[in-house]
């Protein structure tokens, strides 16, 4: 009995040195392959170790940039702004054949720059266009006299005989002062043409005349008349006796 609790005892320490040898065996198999990690993983740090040694002078580079960054971080409204202007740029960038078009325009637009000193003169027309402006109604209206001017343009023929006549009209000019004294006479002249109308009717002008003669031997009649009654009474007044 005792022999048997013995072997027992003997197969169990043997199963025990066995499963303690398995577990040692895996164990030691296991450290053995978490030292190769340790190993690749002490390999690895040792590159990153070397390529964060000679990224050394590209940080301090990066950190020299720490104000620009602060610059354009500040520039955060404008860039958002300039993001917004997505949808313009877009249709802007549609206009690449006008845009084309008015960089054909170069030559023309250097001509027109030099134009400035020109440019500058009209520029300070402004107070006098601004008074031809308010003259719009004046211009209308004298715009309504275009066939007016054009019947005086068709009378260019008769104008320029008229303005080959410029000695004539400068001695007609020299008479201003007779002229105006024969301006003067307005009032005789008129009536002169009264009398001058009345010649041109002969028959008012008898009937004048014998009314005229008429009133001419009535007044000479009676005249007569007159001095043979005043030399009758003269003659016809008596004597006035002589007294003492």
């Amino acid at each position: 009995m005792r022999t048997r609790a013995l072997l027992i005892v003997i197969a169990a320490l043997a199963l025990a040195g066995c499963s303690v040898a398995t577990t040692v065996r895996q164990n030691t198999m296991a450290i053995n392959g978490s030292s190769d990690t340790i190993r690749n993983n002490t390999v690895a740090i040792h590159d990153s170790t070397a390529a964060t040694t000679s990224l050394v002078p590209a940080l301090q580079g990066v950190n020299n940039l720490r104000g620009p960054l602060d610059s354009v971080a500040a520039l955060k409204p404008t860039l958002d702004g300039v993001a917004n202007l997505r949808d313009p740029m877009t249709r802007v960038a549609a206009l690449d054949a006008p845009m084309q078009s008015v960089a054909a325009l170069n030559a023309p637009m250097m001509r027109v720059a030099a134009l400035d000193p020109t440019m500058s003169a009209v520029a300070r027309l402004d107070g006098p266009m601004r008074s031809v402006a308010a003259m719009r109604s004046s211009l209308e209206n004298v715009a309504s006299l275009q066939p007016s001017l054009n019947r005086v343009a068709s009378l260019d023929v008769r104008l320029a005989a008229v303005a080959s006549l410029g000695p004539q009209l400068q001695q007609v000019g020299s008479l201003g002062q007779p002229l105006e004294r024969v301006a003067a006479l307005e009032a005789p002249m008129a009536q002169l043409a009264a009398v001058g109308s009345i010649l041109n009717r002969p028959l008012l002008l008898l009937g004048i005349g014998a009314v005229a003669l008429i009133a001419w031997g009535m007044v000479t009649f009676l005249a007569v008349r007159f001095a043979i009654l005043s030399a009758s009474r003269a003659y016809a007044k008596p004597e006035r006796p002589l007294t003492v």
